[in-house]
């Protein structure tokens, strides 16, 4: 077994671990406890208050941080803030609002003293490995997959609110998190490549909840058998575990690449020391790995390609069944028409991004695929360095040229590819791509509209063997492997010089942003009011929902900067009736605002039996699990916008989407055996006293009243577990803007 799990505490001590006693201590001896201490203002360690050491946004997320914090009353950037431009880089999409996005960004970073990366220079992460990783630091980000562990940096990935604090001075608040280590042992077998190793992970530890919210510490004298992009290829994936963040002891090898990158200083070395106490123990036997397949429609999804392979039929009938529950019920496009006498045809390879489009994956591509042909039949295969830097090391080896010559189309940088935003299928067609996601409509497909593609994740190296074999499933293991090319690589980062403009340090208070005509401002929001009588606007029995599903990527994000076009694509490829039924609450609130409560809202203060004078009205969205995935803030933000007060959960996938659904004032409330609550869309949720249990610190157990469509109605006990005093104010101010307005 190539990945297993163990429960308990665990010392580490002379590179084994053993069951530590009960009472057992040594946190302070994991690598993370030192880089947390290092940045806690609180004094307390239990209670950490971080301070960062830079941030990192893209162009799906900057304009709105920006503005809420010029809104709170920021003057310039306070730390190192980098803007890249790899999310919205094509203006395909809603004419000049991509472009306009991007001269906000330029300008402010040259307002506010910041560092301003232009469209096609790098992905986000490859950026910030290359210009502000450094050991010992910690890196806040507005995407989910801030990772940088095997540099020795540890990254958060968060929604936009938690960079407004840092703008604002203020810190990252969360109590000191559990710490799991993950011993590699072993050496990777020829054709297995770090997609593989994470998806093998993934698999493990994603539906048991193993790792949930925290940090990931690798260890073990096997990352030594590692190059450091091969760490870094699996680390950024921890994402996909639903960890806080993710740690790796650090060696010679990394700082032969600092030094590499011109930043020797930026090395520290890391090592976990004896006596080290754990939450938790992985063992990865890389030399068991093999080489993997995640099918649609989640990273987990996972097996080893040779399994996939005898089980064919079988786990594509279980893809096809979970499609047909997406369309609702309807015949999805068929995969299992896709088996021939030759086996499994793929319609389309994609590698890129921060986890497929660096330069030792498309190296070994292209050395894969030296002198033979893609062919010219409807496989494709498109390729995206990572940076500028990389993509003109690929052209100075040759690679690039290999790999053009073979059929492959060779893109700039961008993560398109990744969220539904450049390289969509064909209506059934299935796609393998080395990125960090395959969920639901993450292609770039329509289901609403009778698109329906499939999406599959595999390492850059099964991607290039099943391109050399005309698209059909192919492992790289399969296939009799050159040997491996001098991975020797030269930083060069003229590229940067001629482009990026690092302002940081500098702001310029005399320069003016430029906004276009769809950046717009975050709409008002009240305080929380005294009660709340909430309409369930959706609600939704799946077992996980992801933050595509509650605002979906692709085009939809070309109008992140104008709240409230972008709030009318809330859950539209989940549930098309949510917006309707939210804008009707809405409408109710705003007449009993203006005095003048309208019908609707006449009727749900009357079945509350509340006042009109002190009871808010608002909807909200029930889920059983919500917010895996991105860290998107508009996937909380967009319900707001729509008047949405709260969720009700059993649980919350990851604390970056509760997070954001807290800084934007919404009740992130918990409902004990909430999949049999039987809540459905036209419920009504009345809250008495919400506002002084807040003020009074009762919020393990608040009193409401579900009242059914048919009249019938149940006392049920929500709960506000884990609420912060800070986040308590920031929900009685009704958001973090309100918040940090008063």
């Amino acid at each position: 077994m190539a990945v297993q799990l163990k429960e308990g505490k665990f010392l580490y001590k002379g590179g084994a671990f053993s069951r530590a006693e009960e009472g057992a201590q040594g946190r302070e001896k994991t690598l993370s406890y030192g880089i947390l201490q290092a940045h806690n203002a609180s004094g307390c360690m239990d209670e950490l208050r971080i301070r960062f050491d830079g941030m990192a946004s893209h162009d799906i997320t900057y304009v709105g941080i920006i503005l809420t914090a010029r809104a709170s009353g920021m003057k310039r950037f306070p730390l190192p803030y980098v803007l890249t431009n790899c999310h919205n880089s094509l203006c395909a999409v809603g004419g000049t609002i991509n472009e306009d996005d991007h001269l906000f960004g330029l300008s402010a970073a040259k307002k506010y003293g910041g560092v301003f990366v232009p469209p096609h220079q790098a992905v986000i992460h490859q950026y910030v490995r290359e210009k502000m990783a450094g050991g010992g630091k910690m890196i806040l980000g507005s995407d989910s997959h801030t990772r940088y562990g095997a540099l020795g940096t540890m990254g958060i990935g968060e929604g936009g609110p938690e960079l407004v604090k840092q703008l604002c001075e203020k810190t990252y608040d969360i109590s000191y998190p559990g710490v799991v280590a993950v011993h590699l042992k072993g050496r990777p077998q020829r054709g297995v490549g770090p997609q593989d190793v994470a998806l093998a992970i993934i698999k493990a530890v994603f539906e048991p909840g193993f790792v949930k919210n925290k940090v990931m510490e690798f260890i073990g004298p096997a990352i030594s058998e590692l190059s450091v992009e091969f760490r870094s290829g699996i680390d950024v994936m921890t994402t996909e575990t639903t960890c806080l963040s993710s740690i790796w002891e650090t060696d010679e090898k990394v700082l032969d690449w600092y030094k590499a990158y011109g930043s020797e200083e930026s090395y520290k070395e890391l090592k976990a020391q004896d006596g080290a106490l754990y939450d938790g123990l992985i063992q990865v036997d890389l030399s068991s790995v093999e080489p993997m397949i995640a099918l649609p429609f989640h990273p987990s999804n996972a097996y080893p390609i040779r399994e996939f392979k005898e089980r064919a039929k079988e786990l594509l009938q279980g893809v096809e069944k979970e499609a047909s529950a997406m369309i609702k019920g309807k015949e999805p496009p068929s995969l299992t028409a896709k088996l021939g006498e030759m086996g499994f045809q793929v319609d389309q390879g994609v590698i890129g991004g921060c986890s497929g489009g660096t330069y030792e994956n498309l190296l070994f591509a292209a050395n894969l695929l030296k002198g033979g042909s893609i062919g010219s039949g409807a496989f494709s295969l498109s390729v995206y360095p990572a940076s500028q830097p990389q993509h003109i090391q690929l052209m100075k080896s040759g690679a690039a040229t290999e790999l053009a010559l073979a059929g492959a189309t060779l893109r700039s940088a961008f993560c398109g590819p990744c969220f539904g935003a450049g390289d969509t299928p064909a209506n059934g067609g299935f796609s393998i791509r080395h990125n960090t996601r395959n969920f639901p409509s993450r292609e770039g497909a329509k289901p609403g509209e009778g698109q329906l593609a499939y999406v599959a994740l595999m390492d850059a190296r099964s991607i290039a063997a099943t391109a050399l074999n005309g698209g059909i499933l192919t492992a790289a293991n399969e296939l009799e492997l050159p040997e491996e090319p001098d991975y020797a690589y030269e930083y060069d980062d003229a590229a940067y010089a001629s482009r990026v403009y690092d302002g940081w340090g500098r702001p310029d208070e005399s320069v003016e942003l430029q906004f276009g005509p769809n950046i717009a401002d975050w709409p008002s929001q009240i305080a929380l009011p005294e009660n709340y009588v909430l309409k369930v606007a959706s609600a939704i029995y799946d077992p996980v929902t992801t933050t595509d599903e509650l605002i979906p990527s692709g085009e939809t994000s070309s109008y992140r900067s104008n709240p409230i076009r972008l709030s009318m694509f809330a859950l539209s490829r989940k549930d098309p009736d949510y917006v309707p039924a939210a804008l009707e609450a809405q409408k109710a609130e705003s007449s009993r605002r203006e005095g003048t409560p309208n019908a609707e809202a006449q009727k749900l203060l009357g079945l509350a039996g509340l006042a009109a004078e002190n009871t808010g009205i608002g909807s909200l969205v029930f889920a059983l699990k919500p917010g895996d995935g991105s860290a998107r803030e508009q996937a909380a933000s967009c319900q707001r916008v729509l008047g949405g007060c709260a969720n009700i959960a059993g649980d919350y996938a990851t604390k970056r989407y509760r997070s954001n659904v807290v800084n934007w004032g919404m009740l992130p409330f918990i409902l004990k055996d909430a999949a049999r609550s039987g809540i459905a869309r036209g419920d009504v949720v009345a809250i008495k006293g919400i506002r002084k249990a807040l003020i009074e610190g009762k919020t393990d157990k608040i009193p409401a009243t579900l009242i059914k469509e048919s009249g019938e109605r149940e006392e049920i006990a929500l709960s506000l577990p884990d609420l912060s005093p800070g986040e308590s104010e920031i929900l009685l101010a009704g958001c973090l803007i309100n918040y940090y307005g008063q």
